[in-house]
């Protein structure tokens, strides 16, 4: 199991703003990572997704975190699929980076290959400022993720290492978090409406 451990390091070719350039997870060193694999370029969900993190990477960069897209693919794919509009199921406008796992020894390392097929389930792994993994989200390769939830999540894992509490059910930015002992359960319980 990778949660609580650190995360495998790696170094690829990757598509950064239309430009193909070496990359490693210690480039982002100090910064969150999300590292949101796909199964292949010019796919189906894919561009939806990589488009919803385009379109909020502002907000992840406000809670100092970096997206890196990664899936199987050649880097000349990533930038033929860069160029294709983005209302024809192209990444058009998608800037942060596109990693080229064409060796398949990030997804493997990550433990998101499928072998049998050739590419990565749809996984995504929160990295904290430290290179420890604190979230690991594997979805069905028809089901999308959610980045609201993402968001929480960096929200819910910045809170948890700033304040030592633990975040409970559906816990949120500005809510309180749950000492985490019996009288903290205690605590939280008695302010909750049955």
């Amino acid at each position: 199991m990778l949660i609580g451990k650190k995360a495998p390091d790696f170094s690829c070719l990757a598509v950064v703003n239309g430009v193909i350039k070496d990359s490693s997870l210690q480039d982002y060193a100090g910064r969150m990572k999300v590292l949101v694999f796909y199964p292949l370029d010019f796919s189906f969900v894919c561009p939806t997704e990589l488009h919803a993190f385009q379109d909020m990477l502002a907000t992840f960069s406000e809670k100092n975190a970096v997206i890196l897209g990664i899936s199987v693919d050649s880097v000349y794919s990533h930038l033929a699929w860069c160029e294709k509009p983005k209302k024809m199921g192209g990444l058009e406008g998608v800037s942060f980076p596109l990693l080229s796992d064409i060796t398949k020894t990030i997804s493997r390392s990550y433990g998101v290959l499928d072998e049998e097929k050739g590419f990565a389930a749809r996984g995504l792994f929160i990295i904290d400022t430290d290179d420890i993994i604190q979230h690991i989200e594997i979805n069905n390769v028809s089901i999308g993720r959610n980045t609201a939830e993402v968001i929480r999540l960096l929200d819910a894992i910045a809170f948890v290492k700033k304040h030592g509490e633990a975040c409970p059910i559906n816990w949120t930015a500005g809510s309180d978090g749950l000492k985490q002992t019996e009288q903290g359960v205690i605590d939280y319980f008695s302010t909750k409406k049955s």
